[in-house]
């Protein structure tokens, strides 16, 4: 595992930026898997502008993405498709087909996860996984319980989800109750792992992730036993270490 630690949040879009950018230059027809959240809106102004200058050609990419609320359709602002088709694949020469994001509107619920899951398995391995840290130390939507799950799920949110993810609603009252995302076991099988975390509310998270034990109580814990991980933290994130 290894840790780049930044000033601020600037830097930290910009570096980790960088390893992104790199995966797709040295491998045009990468397997990006992407995230959304506040962390890594700063890494994807830097992809943009880097193809804006010539630097960089997502045409060959294909995405996938993280996870997705139960209940938004792709033309509602707080959706996950939404995000990702403001903040990076309106911007750039992606092939909108190729990016894929759970289907928060589908029609047979219990069955989203499992198709999801094969869609993810036939595109093979993640290239790179684009990570955030959750405040209770999820990943994706995977939050604290009993045991890591595999594969992709349905799963209720951790009451301090809801209140981190409020801001983005009106209220918490609107914040969706479950939403559908990859396991940690699917969230394993990518290549290598990018995580980014900034500011000083990721702190005590972060340094429970990375020195206390590996419990699906703190589900980012697990990423200490894959091979090729990245963290890059700004000095708040890694003010506890």
């Amino acid at each position: 595992m290894r840790i780049i630690r930044t000033e601020d949040y600037d830097e930290l879009s910009l570096r980790a930026a960088e390893i992104m950018a790199s995966v797709v230059t040295l491998k045009p027809d990468a397997l990006l898997g992407l995230a959304t959240g506040s962390s890594p809106l700063g890494l994807y102004k830097v992809l943009i502008e880097k193809y804006r200058r010539g630097e960089l050609s997502f045409a060959k990419v294909t995405t996938v993405n993280l996870d997705e609320y139960v209940g938004l359709g792709p033309e509602d602002e707080q959706s996950y498709r939404y995000f990702m088709d403001h903040n990076l694949f309106c911007h750039v020469d992606i092939d909108r087909e190729r990016t894929h994001v759970p289907d928060g509107l589908a029609a047979d619920g219990e069955k989203e996860p499992a198709r999801y899951e094969a869609l993810v398995r036939s595109l093979g391995r993640q290239d790179i996984q684009l990570l955030g840290l959750g405040v209770d130390g999820h990943i994706g939507f995977n939050e604290p319980d009993r045991v890591f799950h595999e594969d992709t799920h349905c799963v209720s949110l951790d009451p301090s989800t809801i209140e981190a993810n409020k801001r983005f609603f009106a209220s918490a009252e609107e914040v969706p109750r479950k939403a559908y995302t990859m396991g940690v076991g699917t969230i394993m099988r990518a290549k290598r792992i990018l995580m980014v975390v900034n500011g000083e509310a990721k702190a005590e998270v972060l340094s429970a992730m990375l020195k206390g034990p590996i419990d699906p109580m703190l589900p980012a814990s697990i990423l200490r036993l894959h091979r090729d991980v990245t963290i890059v933290a700004d000095k708040a994130a890694l003010s506890k270490l």
